[in-house]
């Protein structure tokens, strides 16, 4: 992560004057896979690793970006008919911008230098970031108030209708809203949320597969358009349902005939998945890690054999955290096809944990995890001077 002064001087020289600085982070998710955009329940936290903006206001309608991470520039006129997408990392970025000024918000041009210690491609959200600290640097430079909301949702439309990545809401949301030392439970639908402690005895520890996804190349597109095809033919027997939120698991077993296979077990991934994070909230209120842990556990093998998005490197990184001393569950977190799990370890055990893993795995694979302990962090706003 760049230290401010360093922001500052990198700033300076590129573009010159004096910044504003901003940040918004990444996330783990502890539970709740793919279910944010069937309307369901998501419980993740922001983490340690963020994207920063140094940024200064412009007197004309043009963004130019730099970023330190790829050392590339790019700049964008607002004022000019039918921006459209590039392919590339910019439409993070610029996409934000198009959305921004499409929901009502006028934008002025403006010099934004970006930097992100969130590792691309491992599930944890770097576009969301990059997304989030854009959104709230260009509001903030043209004298907006912040509606951390409002923000993620338009964050999210970027994403959907810009990059077409057809993702839910989640990433964006905790981003803008996550709570120091909490996960954060949210109702996709009604985007009401609860800070959710995380017992001190415990410690969130994340360990990177080092198998890189694109999500965009379709496969994630494709789970929710099976959730769709699922919501069609369950409605019939069902009535009224706008999502698979609105499937109890009784009803779908009740209904499975109604369903090819695939579709079922894609649908059977988020109606339980939904009853696993709802009951999660409520154990981790109580303090009860083991019933967490085995929550955990159950998620990640609805993910690999119903909804069918993990892959072997992270079965076998999920299978050697499971089975380390200390630890309460593990997990694929993301939207999959490689990127992180995570893990729920007791406090004392979390040295051990990480070294066991780092050299387990790297015998049965050959790739070196990045592994790390993480306490949840506060969502995105101004960068401390």
């Amino acid at each position: 992560m760049v230290d401010t002064v360093s922001l500052r001087e990198a700033f300076a020289e590129r573009f010159g004057g004096t910044p504003q600085l901003f940040r918004a982070p990444g996330r783990v998710n502890l539970i709740g896979e793919h279910t944010d955009y069937n309307d369901g329940f998501v419980m993740p936290a922001a983490l340690e690793f963020e994207a920063q903006a140094a940024a200064s206001v412009r007197d004309d309608r043009i963004i130019r970006i730099h970023s330190l991470n790829n050392g590339q520039s790019a700049e964008i006129d607002l004022s000019a008919a039918g921006n459209t997408p590039r392919g590339d990392w910019t439409d993070y970025a610029f996409g934000v911008a198009v959305m921004l000024e499409a929901a009502g918000k006028q934008i002025s041009g403006a010099d934004i230098l970006v930097s992100s210690s969130v590792p691309v491609g491992s599930g944890l959200s770097s576009s969301a970031a990059l997304e989030v600290v854009v959104g709230y640097t260009l509001l903030s430079l043209s004298g907006h108030a912040v509606d951390t909301v409002e923000l993620a949702q338009i964050c999210q439309k970027a994403e959907n209708d810009y990059v077409g990545m057809r993702c839910g809401i989640m990433d964006q949301f905790i981003s803008c809203n996550g709570v120091h030392d909490h996960a954060l439970m949210i109702d996709c639908r009604s985007l009401e949320r609860k800070p959710v402690p995380i017992d001190p005895k415990a410690r969130i520890v994340v360990a990177n597969s080092m198998v890189h996804h694109a999500l965009a190349d379709g496969e994630y597109n494709k789970r929710r358009n099976s959730c769709e095809e699922g919501v069609r033919l369950l409605t019939p027997a069902l009535g009224d349902i706008a999502a698979l939120r609105d499937v109890s698991f009784a009803a779908l077993e009740e209904n499975r005939d109604f369903l090819p296979e695939l579709t079922y077990r894609r649908c059977r991934h988020i109606v339980t998945e939904n009853e696993r994070v709802l009951t999660a909230a409520e154990v981790l209120e109580r303090g009860d890690l083991e019933a967490f842990g085995q929550l955990m556990n159950a998620s990640h093998a609805s993910m690999r054999d119903d909804y069918e998005i993990s892959c072997a490197e992270v079965d076998t990184l999920v299978d050697i955290a499971q089975n380390q001393p200390g630890v309460f569950g593990a997990r694929m977190t993301g939207g999959g096809f490689g990127g992180c799990v995570v893990a729920l370890v007791a406090a004392e055990a979390v040295d051990g944990f990480i070294e066991n893993v780092r050299v387990a795995y790297r015998e049965a694979t050959g790739h070196t995890s990045d592994i790390f302990a993480c306490a949840p962090q506060d969502g995105a706003g101004p960068l401390d001077q």
